[in-house]
């Protein structure tokens, strides 16, 4: 295998696919007519769900609904806990993640019916709770902007969470909805080291450009805050205060942050990454995210697997708790407004 970082993309691997029977290897290279090589296009694939609004099963999560507009990121983020769901799609949770993305078009018509049932209980939905509703796939087929043209004629609240700054397209709609304390956005920055976005987040927003975003956004009154998200232990933990000073003087509210984890294949993902990326702490970090986790990479632990326990998750809430309380002391918190929902009413129920 090759020890050269493949460029453009987070992952370095195709990972295992648990649901998939046979697979596709290069053990033996001099048996091949031809390289075996990991593209580097990015495939669309479209898909016709039946609903796009999901409930929240999550403990850990305050929003009660979800809607993913795509499945599968091209942002490439090496730590992302989406990726064990491609394997749900037939792809795999490494570069399959990155380059193959399934695009739901019929979105925003599924959206509106959901949103015209009379049984319907009105309850925030996260925009999106797993992969980016802004990611480049969105530049090309506008999803998004329609499901956000859907929730402003519902005067619908919506929580949107995004490291794209494709955003700033729609200020115009998040504008209308902010107008009823409909919105509110989470910008997600987890460090401000250039070099080590390229290799974790190869695709995504500059740092300096999420900093941009959200000035922009609390300069038109739209509610923001910063994720401090994924914090990973030996990597980025040391930026935490420095994130939250930089989001707070460009008008953030609020901040929120988790610890990351590794389920399934993306422990795979994410060691065959930090390898070839940082070699020489590589095995500090890994370590250190364990000793988050009871021993291990993954945790699914209700209530811990997002902010993990011991001693270095310990240093790392406190070291949040502190650049809180110093940055963070006069903002206030921010609810959605639940009482201006309105369906509108169809053409024949005006006669």
């Amino acid at each position: 295998m090759s020890t050269e970082p493949i460029k453009g993309r987070g992952a370095q691997i195709k990972a295992v696919n648990p649901f998939l029977s046979t697979e596709y290897v290069t053990e033996h290279f001099e048996g091949l007519d031809e390289e075996f090589e990991i593209s580097s296009k990015t495939k669309f694939f479209e898909e016709t769900p039946k609903k796009i609004v999901n409930k929240v099963e999550s403990p850990d999560l305050p929003m009660e609904y979800s809607m993913n507009p795509y499945q599968g990121c091209e942002h490439g983020c090496v730590y992302c806990y989406a990726r064990n769901a491609h394997a749900y799609w037939g792809f795999n949770a490494g570069i399959d993640f990155e380059q193959n993305i399934i695009v739901k078009r019929n979105a925003p018509e599924l959206l509106e019916k959901q949103l015209s049932n009379k049984n319907w209980k009105v309850a925030p939905i996260m925009f999106s709770g797993n992969t980016d509703c802004y990611q480049p796939a969105e530049k090309k087929f506008g999803i998004t902007r329609k499901m956000l043209e859907v929730l402003v004629k519902f005067k619908h609240p919506v929580g949107m969470i995004t490291k794209n700054s494709l955003i700033l397209r729609d200020i115009d709609l998040l504008q209308e909805l902010a107008k009823d304390n409909l919105v509110s956005v989470a910008v997600s920055i987890n460090s401000l080291t250039e070099e080590l976005r390229q290799k974790m987040e190869p695709r995504t927003a500059s740092y300096p450009k999420r900093l941009e975003v959200i000035e922009k956004l609390a300069e038109k009154n739209i509610p923001v805050m910063v994720m401090v998200a994924p914090i990973i232990p030996g990597l980025n933990d040391h930026e935490i205060a420095n994130v939250m000073k930089a989001a707070a003087e460009r008008g953030a509210y609020s901040a929120g942050f988790t610890i990351v984890r590794l389920n399934g294949e993306i422990g795979n993902v994410f060691e065959s990454w930090i390898r070839k990326a940082f070699p020489d702490r590589a095995e500090k970090v890994l370590h250190r995210i364990q000793s988050c986790h009871g021993g291990n990479l993954n945790d699914s632990r209700w209530g811990k697997r997002m902010r993990g326990d011991g001693n270095v998750a310990e240093a790392i809430h406190q070291m949040f708790r502190m650049a809180s309380a110093k940055y963070f002391k006069e903002k206030k918190r921010f609810e959605l407004n639940l009482t201006a929902f309105r369906q509108p009413k169809s053409q024949m129920e005006l006669f």
